[in-house]
């Protein structure tokens, strides 16, 4: 009885490794139409009384999103994304060091596990959830590239109440396509990237004003241009703007 288990186990293991490895392969070369996070948020959304379900979300190759809005992502979020595999281990060793000190918790997680994270699993909290992350994080630096990570990302990323992906926000808020954002825009709307749902990109207050002008002088030193073949750029040592 306990054989038939574990066989039954062992061949439910393997399907999940294959259909995994399959869709993270389907993925790389099309468009993910819709994520858990985006299924959750719609279900919260008519759960609540007399509210209209908002869902706004347009799909755009790398090529027509603005290399502003991709440098200010990577300035904001993982300045060691064009470096690592994946996860970035001074910035886990350093949020753990501070999450022991103090209340209020940062992440370390890199724009790859983020990217994981939001199109293959649900947004909950456990370790179960934790070690898939890991795992779908590996597998997409494995078999994608850089730059489709970073294109995927941009195109589910939440950006406010029912606003996914760049283009989206983009035209939301600015009344323009993604191509066409401004330094100080694409600054903008990484600034609210850490909680899109708290921050607002048409009513930014103090704290997000002042990341938003932290992540323009990141870029400065970035030259404002993202080169997706080198991994030559450095990061500053300028603290980030305290959340407050």
């Amino acid at each position: 009885m306990i054989k038939k288990w574990f066989r039954f186990l062992g061949r439910i293991i393997i399907l999940f490794v294959l259909a995994s490895i399959l869709s993270v392969i389907v993925f790389r070369f099309l468009p993910i139409p819709i994520t858990p996070l985006v299924i959750q948020r719609i279900i919260e959304q008519g759960i609540e009384n007399n509210r209209n379900i908002r869902f706004k979300k347009s799909w755009v190759p790398i090529s027509k999103i603005s290399q502003y809005m991709q440098l200010a992502v990577v300035c904001s979020e993982d300045q060691k994304f064009l470096k690592h595999f994946g996860f970035d281990i001074d910035a886990i060793k350093k949020a753990s060091i501070h999450n022991k000190k103090n209340k209020r918790t940062h992440g370390a997680s890199t724009i790859s596990q983020q990217t994981a994270k939001n199109v293959f699993l649900l947004p909950t909290r456990s370790y179960i959830r934790k070690g898939l992350e890991v795992y779908f994080t590996f597998l997409i630096e494995c078999l994608w590239s850089k730059e489709r990570i970073l294109e995927v990302y941009l195109n589910v990323i939440e950006f406010g109440d029912g606003i996914y992906g760049v283009q989206a926000a983009s035209t939301i808020f600015f009344h323009k396509d993604a191509g066409k954002l401004s330094t100080g825009e694409a600054a903008l709307l990484a600034a609210v990237l850490p909680n899109p749902l708290k921050y607002k990109v048409d009513q930014p207050g103090k704290y997000l004003l002042k990341r938003k002008n932290w992540i323009i002088r990141q870029m400065s030193h970035w030259g404002y241009h993202l080169d997706l073949e080198s991994a030559e750029i450095e990061n500053t040592s300028e603290e980030e703007p305290a959340e407050e």
